[in-house]
C-alpha cells in the first residue's frame, strides 16, 4: 500500500514528520512489516535524527551549511537562486529514502528518534513523501 504525505515546509531546516508517518502506519492497519519513505524532490532529503534536544539538529544543519556553502563561484547551476545548487548537493550527500521496521503496528523507532524532512532551500512550499507500507 502506498500513500502520499504532503508536507508544508517553512524554509530551510529539519521538519519533524514522525506523527504524519505514524498516522499512515496506524491507518494501514499493518501489524508487522516495513515502512519505506521516498521524497519526490532533488533539493530536500529524509533522515532519522534525535528528537529530544533541538541543538543536535541545529548543529547538524550548521555543519552541512558550512560544508556546502551558498554563492560558491564554482557553481554554474544558478538560475533558481544561490540556494539551489547547494540544495542539490546536500540532497545527494544525504538520503532520499528511508526504511523503518513496523512492529506491533508501530514504527520501530528508538526512544529519541524522529523522522525528519530536511528542506535544503529557503523557500516555503509543499514537498511530497511517498509512504509505502508492506507486511
Amino acid at each position: 500500500m502506498a500513500t502520499r504525505v504532503t508536507v508544508e515546509v517553512r524554509g530551510q531546516g529539519l521538519q519533524d514528520i514522525t506523527d504524519a508517518v505514524r498516522a499512515e502506519v496506524r491507518d494501514a492497519g499493518i501489524d508487522d512489516g516495513v515502512c519505506h519513505l521516498f521524497i519526490q524532490h532533488t533539493s530536500a532529503s529524509l533522515l532519522v535524527q534525535e528528537n529530544y534536544d533541538p541543538s543536535a539538529r541545529h548543529d547538524l544543519e550548521q555543519w552541512l551549511n558550512r560544508l556546502v556553502p551558498e554563492n560558491d563561484p564554482i557553481y554554474t547551476h544558478t538560475a533558481e537562486g544561490p540556494d539551489d545548487m547547494p540544495a542539490h548537493i546536500k540532497a545527494s550527500l544525504t538520503a532520499t529514502s528511508l526504511s523503518i521496521p513496523v512492529m506491533g503496528g508501530k514504527l520501530a523507532l528508538g526512544t529519541w528518534q524522529g523522522i525528519y524532512l530536511w528542506e535544503h532551500r529557503h523557500h516555503q512550499g509543499r514537498r511530497n513523501v511517498i509512504c509505502h507500507l508492506s507486511p
